[in-house]
Parts: C-alpha cells; sequence; structure tokens
C-alpha cells in the first residue's frame, strides 16, 4: 500500500465505509463485544454489510466485468509478504486464488464494498474469508484515523 489513502477513489466506497463505520459502533453496543477486540468488530461489520445493503445489490442481469485472466508470469515472481494485503493463510495460496483476492480488493476501492461483496459470492468460501480479512485489514488503519475504532 502507498504513502496516499485508498479512499480517495469516490463516493460509493466513501457511503460504504459510512455504513461499515454504523455499523461497528452498533456492534460495539453488544454484550458479546466487550471481549472482541476492534479489527473483529470490522470483520463482524463486513461481514454483516451486505444485510446492510441489500437493497443496493446489482439487480438480476447486471453483472460486474469478470476477474482478469491470470497471465502466465503471475507466479513468477512472488510479492513480499510484508506489502501484500493478503493475509497470512493465503500467501502461499496458488497465483489464482491470490489474483481473485486481489481483484476483489481493487473492486471494493473502485466501486465500494456491497458491489465487492456480491460478487465475492460467486468464490469459494476461502476466497471469500480472505477477501474479508484482506479487506479488513485495509479498512482498519482508515477507521482508526477516522476515530471510529481504537
Amino acid at each position: 500500500m502507498d504513502a496516499t489513502s485508498p479512499f480517495e477513489y469516490g463516493k460509493a466506497l466513501e457511503d460504504d465505509m459510512k455504513a461499515l463505520a454504523a455499523e461497528v459502533r452498533k456492534s460495539r453496543e453488544h454484550v458479546e463485544a466487550e471481549s472482541t477486540n476492534e479489527r473483529e468488530l470490522v470483520k463482524e461489520a463486513i461481514r454483516a454489510f451486505p444485510r446492510l445493503n441489500a437493497a443496493e445489490r446489482p439487480a438480476a442481469g447486471v453483472s460486474v466485468p469478470p476477474s482478469p485472466p491470470v497471465p502466465p508470469s503471475a507466479g513468477a515472481a512472488p510479492a513480499s509478504a510484508a506489502a501484500s494485503p493478503l493475509p497470512d493463510y493465503a500467501q502461499n495460496a496458488p497465483a489464482e486464488v491470490k489474483l481473485e483476492i486481489e481483484y476483489l480488493l481493487d473492486l471494493t476501492l473502485q466501486h465500494g464494498i456491497a458491489k465487492a461483496l456480491a460478487e465475492s459470492e460467486k468464490s469459494p468460501y476461502f476466497v471469500q474469508d480472505a477477501f474479508h480479512d484482506a479487506l479488513a485489514g485495509k479498512l482498519y488503519p482508515e477507521l482508526q484515523k477516522r476515530g471510529i475504532v481504537k
């Protein structure tokens, strides 16, 4: 991730961040949330997000562009784990899986959380889980900066 904020991409993501922040605040009020760390609250808010924005999901027949094809050299030079947005458990996944997760992260930054989550539902559970964790990892610092999480 570069030094600039990834949240300069557009209104859809900014609106989604507001809804996510509201869900984090709401989750914090639950008794079981007292023992939950802040990063876990963000993950749970992301998992709850489709229910928050069910009305904004893409209509039937409207699709998000498919994942880009995997270039032949994709597995040749692995990115360093420190620079990767992927969770630790996905670092050794096949190149196609890592590219799909990164594609979903890019989709989030360009079109918002709701669209990326809807697209991720077409993916295997491992990809969905790794995407949720990677997204929480990317959003957590921004939510900290905004004073939403500690």
